[in-house]
């Protein structure tokens, strides 16, 4: 084809649309930030009630509603009433145990400034987080209870999707203990124990996360099916059980301690044991899963060594420590699950 005619068909709208994907993204995280979704749980609302249960100024509310509208955060009915969609009535409702705001919080308090200097990191490979003047990322959360609070809800709801389709998917049926290590609230513990009632299972985590974890199992009846255990996953020995779960945990990591980690799994198993990995595995041929591309570049953001991978890493790193048989499954959205089996 000519390049004129080329030239001519070709548009710059998808170039406009990712360089200034911050306006959606930004609309997104103030309405959840402003309790949008929360205040329209009861069900719809008109326009100038919502209006004032928000606290909104009258110059720019129809603009904001209405562009949630537009982006598919919200209904609108009658040309004046404003209500949640099925998809941000479940998972942006506070009060349903299916929420991910917890992300969506913090994504704002923290990780829009910090991507802000994104460009810095990618010349000089440093993190941009609290860790940029001085301070860690972990000991920061452990000080302040509200913002460990925020960061293990968090947690929670990026890990829901794929927890509960390793409830479902994994054959829990050949086993009868399990265990969650780097925990947070336990929301994979609940998720398997929930779908498979024979299971009993321990959540490892650092000590300032036990009333967390113990409050959010209390909350979903498992409190004597399901126990925490306290520890340092890098100083301590893990805990002895027949599958061993690390979710969203590897890639905070680099390669030297991600496959300690991994050996550590493995001595910890019994033969015929598994190690489930899961997080936003990157596809082999890094093309497909932007998801995990990006997460990898927030990883570069938030920490010193840590990246996500590709599957064929990891089960690389599996046999390299002693698994015998790998492979890797789907799980939700952009998440997969590398299984090894001792």
């Amino acid at each position: 084809m000519d390049q004129r005619v080329v030239e001519e068909r070709t548009v710059p709208d998808k170039i406009l649309e990712l360089g200034l994907g911050f306006w959606g993204s930004k609309t997104l995280l103030s309405a959840v930030e402003l309790g949008v979704f929360s205040a329209l749980a009861a069900g719809p609302i008109e326009s100038d009630a919502l209006i004032k249960k928000l606290g909104l100024h009258q110059r720019s509310a129809r603009d904001f509603l209405d562009a949630l509208v537009a982006l598919g955060m919200l209904n609108r009915e009658g040309g004046d009433r404003y209500a949640n969609t099925p998809a941000t009535g479940l998972f942006l409702d506070p009060s349903k145990p299916s929420y991910i705001g917890g992300l969506l919080e913090m994504a704002n308090a923290r990780l829009y400034p910090f991507w802000a200097s994104l460009t810095e990191a990618l010349q000089t490979g440093e993190p941009q987080n609290e860790a940029k003047h001085g301070g860690d990322l972990f000991e920061s959360l452990y000080a302040d209870p509200q913002r460990l609070a925020g960061f293990l809800r968090a947690m929670t709801g990026v890990s829901m999707g794929s927890a509960r389709a390793i409830a479902a998917q994994f054959p829990w049926r050949d086993y009868k203990h399990f265990a969650d290590v780097g925990t947070a609230q336990g929301g994979l513990l609940v998720q398997v124990a929930l779908a498979n009632p024979h299971l009993s299972g321990v959540g490892f985590d650092l000590p300032p996360i036990r009333p967390h974890f113990e409050a959010h199992i209390a909350a979903n009846g498992l409190s004597d099916r399901i126990a925490f255990k306290e520890g340092n996953f890098f100083d301590d020995q893990l805990p002895s059980a027949e599958v061993l779960v690390m979710g969203h945990v590897l890639h905070d990591w680099g390669l030297e301690k991600k496959r300690l980690l991994m050996s550590k799994a493995y001595e910890a198993l019994p033969n015929g044991g598994a190690l489930i990995v899961y997080e936003t595995i990157i596809d082999d041929e890094r093309r497909q899963n932007t998801f995990g591309l990006l997460m990898s570049l927030n990883m570069l953001i938030e920490t010193r060594e840590g990246f996500d991978y590709t599957a064929s890493d990891c089960m690389g790193w599996m046999r390299e420590v002693g698994f015998s048989k790998t492979r890797l499954e789907p799980l939700a959205g952009a998440e997969s699950m590398v299984v090894g089996i001792k």
